[in-house]
């Protein structure tokens, strides 16, 4: 029909719609893929410089699956969410053994790869097949909620199968690579979370929740629950030869994977942390300098984090066999998979204020 909602939108996104990011260039399902699990949590501006840098050094799957994990971590060092690019190398190294390097076309083998969920399925194969696969980001759950005035969060079951029917039904047979595009575009350009632009909006004849004039009532918010505050205190610890003290933090939970500074308890005092660093590290250390304290906020809890440099003065080598540890100069830690909060206080230590 061709006053429908697919036809709607789609004469919309032919004017006003993005066509020309990166990932639209070379639209197969590796660009297609990384650019979706990159886009999740994190808005296109941000990730564009990222996908651009990304692409040149794994350029397809097997670069991506061959690569030392240190090297993708630290290309996604900034984004945020790191477990994202974990499961990103081990999907690609499933595609490479299971697949031949291709990926699959079906919804249920695409879902069988790590941290690929069903609307990152239907993107990559609406986007690079041009199969019709319904998609459902953060984007177009508002769109929907909006269009057919669903209440609730859509974290809950129930509101969430309501929004993924309205998805199936609206997207169409025809063009469902511009549809998807386009639909996404719309939640992200015109149906914004705070200031919507219902004027500009072509499905504004029918929204449910304009004709109300509720728009932003629409999709429910999520229930709010105080963070917990969590505190640490993270060493700089240097030797005589300039180098810094880094430790690979486990690999699952915040900054699984990464490179990061060591970590002393809370509860030990400022006079402490000489004695704390002999125990735990084994290594003598001069008195500390402490450096003006932040915090940094996750996603479920605030942490504040108070640094401290201090000077090692014997027992070095001590942590010269142990895989986790590592003695590096600040460049060679800044070629790291690093937390973005540890990576200002290794690049702007000039900054930083010594109370």
């Amino acid at each position: 029909m061709p006053d429908s909602f697919a036809e709607k939108l789609l004469h919309w996104y032919d004017s006003h719609g993005r066509h020309d990011l990166p990932w639209h260039h070379n639209r197969d399902a590796y660009r297609v893929w990384v650019s979706e699990i990159m886009l999740q949590q994190t808005q296109v501006i941000t990730v564009i410089p990222y996908f651009e840098a990304f692409m040149e050094r794994f350029p397809d799957v097997h670069a991506l699956a061959e690569a030392p994990v240190d090297d993708v971590l630290s290309h996604w060092s900034g984004l945020g969410y790191y477990a994202r690019a974990r499961n990103l190398q081990k999907a690609a190294q499933t595609v490479v053994r299971d697949f031949d390097g291709e990926f699959p076309q079906t919804r249920e083998e695409l879902e069988s790869l790590t941290g690929i969920g069903r609307s990152t399925a239907a993107a990559i194969l609406a986007q690079a097949f041009g199969i019709r696969a319904a998609i459902l980001d953060g984007n177009v759950k508002r769109v929907l909620a909006r269009y057919h005035a669903i209440p609730g969060w859509p974290g809950q079951t129930a509101v969430l199968n309501q929004l993924w029917q309205r998805a199936e039904e609206h997207t169409p047979e025809h063009r469902v690579r511009d549809y998807t595009q386009g639909i996404m575009d719309l939640g992200a350009i015109v149906c914004t979370r705070s200031r919507p632009a219902c004027d500009s909006c072509p499905l504004q004849e029918g929204c449910k929740a304009y004709a109300q004039g509720e728009t932003l009532l629409y999709p429910g918010s999520k229930p709010k629950k105080a963070k917990p505050e969590k505190t640490t205190w993270m060493v700089i610890l240097e030797d005589r030869e300039g180098r810094i003290l880094l430790e690979r933090r486990p690999p699952s939970g915040i900054w699984g994977g990464l490179w990061s500074l060591p970590e002393l308890d809370p509860a030990y005092g400022v006079d402490e942390l000489q004695e704390a660093c002999e125990q735990s590290l084994g290594l003598d250390c001069a008195e500390p300098e402490l450096i003006s304290g932040f915090r940094h906020t996750f996603s479920h809890y605030h942490l504040h984090i108070q640094p401290a440099r201090l000077s090692v003065t014997g027992g070095a080598n001590t942590v010269a066999d142990k895989d986790h540890l590592r003695w590096l100069h600040r460049h060679e830690a800044l070629n790291l998979g690093l937390p973005a909060p540890i990576r200002s206080l290794l690049t702007e230590p000039e900054q930083a204020v010594l109370l």
